[in-house]
């Protein structure tokens, strides 16, 4: 009897004091919350859109923010997918949806992994916005709590429009209204029921199912987020089956981004201070870049290193293409830049070669040649230092009297240096 006396004081006492310590815990965890007042401002890097000639995004540097877009102007085709997908209790909970975790455990359980967060949309806010991506214990409770004070000082609306407005959604694109503008080219306002499906699948994995990175991926994913909707009651069978055939038109005809023109867009933004100095704005840069262009040179170049790189025992190549007024059109500084960033079309150092008797054909044309002058194509010696220098033409071929105009079309060795050695 003495013995359950000692047991039950322990107990008691035990309860008491862990009572205790779990109340000055949660309140030292509460006094610690960050501040949730100034949730919609956003603190951000420059950020640098650089364009093809057409318009098409071929790299950013920095986050990219588009319009804040209020609750009302969101288009409900897009609120509705969002729901559906991410958090179907979110009209209804406080915060915290204590069936969505129990019925994400019972599904993780199952498939013996992890399938499916538990976390609400106003738990994620508060991952997304105020703390860091650890999987902790504490960091899990602070989300919790965070997610009760959010609930407690703004409407569901208001918490909504945060998150739309600041999730991260691929390419560099943070909020709504960003990724709209980066994938479609319109406000977020204006996006349709399949492109609004296309977003909402973009939370699960930004960069996995982005449209520019994987056309066939997103639109597998954006027809998951319709089943969704139609299986939460936001669409009919037949309202799903008209966005599944717009789904699949406006997936039409796109292709991957290449990253070959991740050169080009590196090499255009180490050039910016030069050209503009130090901006703190967001820039968009337009350039000469040809996407269709620089989509055959890619194709080209592999083909020729799939059939000639063994055999030349190279490993590598690069391409540049120019239009005659100078404006760059293609540029391919490796095969692969996931690889390698090394940029050898701009980076690298290699003797001019033949690209140096354009200064030596203009220092001729400077002192009274023509393209219709004539000079023997034959063979040349030049006494210098040390002895005699005899270049030849790559042909070993000599072609005699040859005017400026075909030597220079022909790449003639021995003409250029006879220009050379007259001027």
């Amino acid at each position: 009897a003495g013995l359950r006396r000692k047991i039950k004081h322990f107990i008691r006492k035990a309860i008491i004091y862990g009572t205790i310590v779990t109340a000055l815990s949660l309140t030292i965890l509460v006094l610690t919350l960050p501040n949730i007042d100034d949730l919609n401002k956003v603190t951000k890097a420059q950020s640098i859109l650089v364009k093809a000639e057409d318009g098409q995004i071929i790299g950013s540097f920095g986050d990219i923010y588009g319009e804040y877009i209020a609750y009302d102007e969101l288009p409900p085709s897009l609120i509705d997918a969002v729901i559906a997908t991410e958090d179907r209790n979110f009209q209804h909970h406080f915060g915290i949806d204590p069936f969505g975790l129990l019925r994400a455990t019972y599904a993780n359980i199952k498939a013996g992994r992890v399938v499916q967060g538990g976390s609400t949309i106003t738990q994620q806010v508060a991952k997304n916005v105020f703390l860091t991506p650890e999987r902790t214990f504490i960091r899990k409770l602070k989300e919790m709590l965070l997610a009760l004070k959010l609930e407690y000082r703004f409407s569901k609306e208001e918490i909504l429009s945060i998150y739309l407005n600041r999730v991260y959604l691929g390419a560099g694109s943070y909020g709504i209204d960003a990724a709209s503008r980066r994938y479609f080219e319109k406000s977020a306002r204006d996006l349709t029921l399949a492109e609004s499906a296309i977003m909402a699948g973009l939370l699960k994995a930004p960069s996995r199912y982005a449209p520019s990175s994987d056309p066939a991926r997103s639109r597998k994913r954006a027809d998951q987020v319709l089943v969704n909707m139609e299986d939460a009651g936001y669409l009919t069978k037949q309202q799903s089956e008209r966005a599944r055939k717009e789904l699949a038109n406006s997936m039409k005809g796109r292709k991957p981004n290449s990253q070959s023109t991740f050169y080009f867009a590196d090499w255009i933004a180490d050039q910016l201070p030069e050209y503009i100095g130090n901006v703190d704005d967001d820039l968009v840069v337009i350039t000469s870049l040809k996407p269709e262009w620089q989509s055959i040179a890619e194709k080209s170049i592999h083909e020729v290193m799939a059939k000639d790189g063994e055999k030349m025992k190279a490993k590598q190549a690069s391409l540049v293409a120019m239009s005659p007024d100078g404006a760059l059109r293609v540029m391919i500084g490796g095969l692969n830049y996931a690889d390698s960033q090394y940029n050898r079309a701009t980076q690298s150092q290699r003797q001019p070669g033949s690209a140096f008797k354009l200064f030596v054909y203009l220092a001729g044309l400077e002192n009274g040649m023509t393209p219709d002058t004539t000079m023997e194509d034959e063979p040349v010696s030049v006494k210098v230092a040390g002895g005699y220098w005899r270049p030849q033409n790559y042909t070993h071929r000599y072609n005699g009297t040859t005017t400026l105009k075909e030597a220079i079309t022909e790449s003639i060795n021995t003409i250029a240096v006879q220009i050379s050695e007259a001027v």
